[in-house]
């Protein structure tokens, strides 16, 4: 199908004069509307106006441009139906060939501060979606064109085809187009459902009050949910399998803007955003236990080192430098290490690879946000470590980068913000006659956040900025801190003089009563249960300082 007659008409400019010339060098005909017409024109390129190709003006502010037989007619009809080219031939309506489309920036618009609903309203485009679908169905006889990167692609195909697309390079197109239409129109959807009640007048006609004030913008975490919770996510590869050998597995890239730090890379800051620099391929696990090695680690600003290992924080600490983290770490629980995911918040260098291969500790994943040339060099040797890049995010420590959290269930989805309240000194409130040193605080406070990314219940023994046992997991709190007073024994850690975090709080005196028979000295806790004063007294009794925080950090 060669290409004679192209409409352009775009919202996005990038690279449009450029495509415009290469399709006029090639003789094909330019349709375009209002701002692009004049963009193409004032360039020297000859082009007619959709209002002089159908014979009407644009008209209603615009509202009205491309919707009309003589538009539609030409991109709709079969070419090798005769019946459709003798009508097109009735009607004097040429064929339009390609379709260059994208559509008003309703995402730009939203995203604006004191954005109203009548300007959001304005900027969601009815023609371009309507030549967009039409193309993309009568992709056998028209190209349908979406995305300014195409652009080189198509015309480079073109000038080596006797101006023609071939129908593979149709289909992908036509495809592209209805993911490009089905996104916007869900993007809508998400946004004007997430509205409350109060966004329209009595009317039903929009108001002039700034969206801001009654629903938040599409670039931030909605005030409420959408009623009608549209989502959007990229095929980055197909895994070897899932969790287990006989499952099938994909991984996704988030492509729903609902986040300022969106990307088409994934969430700024988030594991979906890495890239990989050597190793094998990643399987399903491998990326589950990096992202939760990098959302905790991430969370600190002094240099950091996490251990995961199935999807648990088996050893996390901070230093004055990455390879003292790392060293401090590694100690909490050496037999968990082995196989595990090894996530920094810094540069990695080589004293960083020096210290892991002098433990002879065997990673499955290196997971930083860059590495010195040195340290690719000394990694280059084991081939099969899989090393990733991730770039930190652009926001304060403790955001976890993610807007929402999904949970799939049978027949449903569960979905939240992410818990990323980072506990503040400013935030305890002391409710033991022993309160606790400055040190101890600051150990308090470091143990809550590691609490936060360890599976429910969790209970972390932590001393001088390092894990020193982590239970997670069990059913029972005091099982999970017997757990950890076995994992620090193992690890010849003592628990004398630790301070401890759990991310719920402590149904029975029991669980204080192990803690502190360990040798811990200080407690973190929400606070909250029925029996708190048993719990407090219990603490008074072993004069163990104990700390209220109020927010709850379960993580199932």
């Amino acid at each position: 199908m060669k290409i004679r007659q192209a409409l352009i008409s775009l919202s996005d400019k990038r690279g449009a004069l450029e495509f415009a010339r290469g399709l006029a060098a090639q003789g094909v005909h330019l349709l375009s509307t209002g701002g692009t017409a004049r963009l193409l024109r004032e360039s020297g390129l000859s082009v007619t106006e959709i209002g002089d190709y159908t014979g009407f003006p644009e008209m209603l502010d615009g509202r009205v441009k491309t919707l009309h037989p003589k538009v539609h007619g030409g991109i709709l009809a079969r070419r090798d139906l005769p019946a459709h080219m003798d009508t097109l031939k009735t009607h004097g309506i040429p064929t339009i060939d390609l379709v260059c489309v994208n559509l008003y920036p309703f995402a730009a618009t939203i995203a604006q501060p004191g954005v109203t609903l009548a300007e959001a309203i304005e900027n969601i485009d009815i023609g371009g979606p309507a030549m967009l679908r039409s193309a993309a169905k009568n992709y056998t006889g028209v190209a349908v064109v979406t995305d300014p990167d195409d652009y080189p692609r198509l015309l480079s195909e073109m000038q080596h085809g006797d101006g023609e697309l071939s129908l593979a390079t149709r289909f992908a197109l036509a495809k592209k187009a209805f993911v490009h239409t089905a996104r916007y129109d869900g993007m809508i959807a998400n946004w004007l459902t997430g509205l409350p009640e109060n966004a329209e007048a009595p009317s039903g006609n929009p108001t002039e009050t700034p969206a801001t004030e009654v629903a938040t913008t599409a670039s931030s975490v909605p005030s409420r949910f959408p009623e009608c919770l549209q989502l959007a996510f990229d095929r980055a590869e197909i895994l070897r399998y899932g969790e287990n050998a006989h499952q099938r597995a994909a991984f996704y890239r988030d492509a729903t803007p609902l986040s300022s730090h969106s990307s088409h890379s994934g969430r700024t800051g988030g594991i979906a955003a890495y890239r990989q620099l050597q190793g094998k391929e990643l399987s399903y696990n491998n990326i589950a236990d990096a992202d939760a090695a990098w959302e905790c680690v991430k969370c600190f600003t002094t240099p950091a080192c996490v251990i995961v290992k199935h999807a648990n924080p088996c050893g996390v600490a901070i230093a004055g430098q990455l390879v003292q983290a790392y060293e401090k770490a590694f100690q909490t629980d050496p037999a968990s290490a082995f196989g595990g995911i090894l996530a920094f918040n810094g540069e990695v260098d080589l004293d960083v690879i020096d210290a892991i291969n002098a433990r002879k500790h065997f990673v499955e994943v290196l997971v930083a946000p860059a590495f010195t040339a040195e340290a690719k060099t000394a990694l280059a040797a084991k081939t099969n470590l899989r090393v990733l890049t991730v770039p930190l995010p652009a926001t304060h420590a403790g955001d976890t980068g993610h807007t929402l959290e999904f949970k799939r269930i049978g027949g449903g989805l569960l979905v939240q913000t992410a818990d990323n309240f980072a506990v503040q000194a400013s935030d305890l409130k002391c409710v033991t006659r022993r309160a606790p040193t400055a040190a101890q605080v600051e150990d308090l406070l470091f143990a809550e956040r590691v609490a936060r990314f360890v599976k429910s219940n969790a209970i972390v023994f932590c001393g001088n900025g390092m894990t020193l046992g982590v239970g997670a997991g069990q059913m029972s709190r005091v099982d999970s801190t017997r757990i950890a007073g076995i994992k620090a024994r193992n690890a010849g850690l003592t628990l004398k003089g630790s301070v401890v975090a759990s991310d719920a709080f402590f149904p029975f005196r029991d669980g204080i009563d192990t803690l502190a028979e360990a040798g811990a000295v200080a407690v973190i806790q929400p606070g909250g249960s029925v029996r708190d004063d048993e719990v407090i007294a219990a603490a008074d009794e072993h004069g163990i300082a104990m700390v209220f925080t109020g927010i709850r950090h379960f993580r199932h």
